[in-house]
């Protein structure tokens, strides 16, 4: 059997959720969050609104899995759609046991289908997001290759974050501080060096576990490097509260992975 890489007929990234693939568990919060959506914001806010993540990929877990969602607004989002997505978040996570949080992504419909976002959100949109509501922008891009610019463009700012990672978990000091901070940055990692090897793979996944082992397959020279990024990919699936292990994520292996991802597909292009 041929091994998946999650591309089109064509060789193109495919689209890798849908609507059709959401568990039954979450159907019901799923279907709020569009109304509630569209209660608050309205078609003359609201351009489209996304679903993304383990929910529209099928692989969802009742209790542990968050509801992710991205809103392209008419306009580029303010205050007070910021404050109007935080009043959404809170009452979904209330309302359903399901669901371990809700997260909004807020951005304008016109920046996601600008030329400087074609391969970062454009390619977000297109190939990671699941229309929930409006025409779907997707319509309006490019068909995406695994390639060394996608590889820069989604990943290619990983040195950004260092100074703030370092800052967060020197001042890390308590155990759900530091859980919260090892899922996220262990999942950044994980799909930072995912991309360093996804040109020579040449597919698209999202899924840590395989991220991991893709990473260890194509940097067989660097075996510590890839039990590293083992532990980063069990991480963001369970995030520990051990020092040691957001230690070695961000003073160790982010700053080394941050370099060497620049040295091979350069850096991204700098945001305004």
């Amino acid at each position: 059997m041929s091994e998946d890489r999650g591309l089109e007929r064509d060789g193109t990234i495919a689209r890798e959720g849908s609507l059709d693939r959401v568990p039954a568990p979450f159907a019901a919060v799923v279907a709020a969050a569009r109304t509630r959506v569209t209660e608050v914001f309205g078609p003359d806010r609201l351009d489209s609104a996304y679903v993304y993540g383990s929910i529209p990929r099928g692989t969802a877990v009742p209790g542990v899995s968050d509801l992710d969602l991205l809103l392209a607004l008419r306009d580029r989002p303010t205050g007070q759609d910021r404050t109007d997505a935080d009043g959404i978040e809170a009452a979904l996570d209330a309302a359903f046991d399901t669901i371990d949080g809700v997260g909004i992504v807020l951005d304008g419909a016109d920046t996601l289908l600008s030329e400087l976002e074609r391969h970062d959100g454009g390619f977000f949109v297109a190939c990671l997001c699941t229309p929930l509501l409006g025409d779907d922008l997707a319509a309006q891009l490019p068909r995406y290759r695994p390639t060394s610019l996608l590889a820069r463009e989604t990943n290619g700012d990983l040195c950004l974050l260092l100074p703030g990672w370092h800052k967060r978990a020197a001042e890390a000091t308590t155990d759900a501080e530091r859980l919260a901070m090892s899922r996220g940055v262990a999942r950044r990692i994980v799909r930072t060096g995912f991309t360093l090897v996804m040109p020579e793979w040449g597919g698209w996944t999202s899924d840590l576990a395989e991220s991991a082992e893709l990473f260890a397959r194509y940097r067989p020279d660097l075996p510590e490097r890839a039990d590293q990024m083992r532990l980063a990919a069990r991480t963001g699936r369970a995030p520990t509260a051990d020092p040691a292990v957001l230690s070695m994520l961000v003073d160790d292996l982010a700053p080394w992975l941050a370099a060497e991802h620049i040295a091979v597909h350069g850096e991204k292009a700098p945001r305004p």
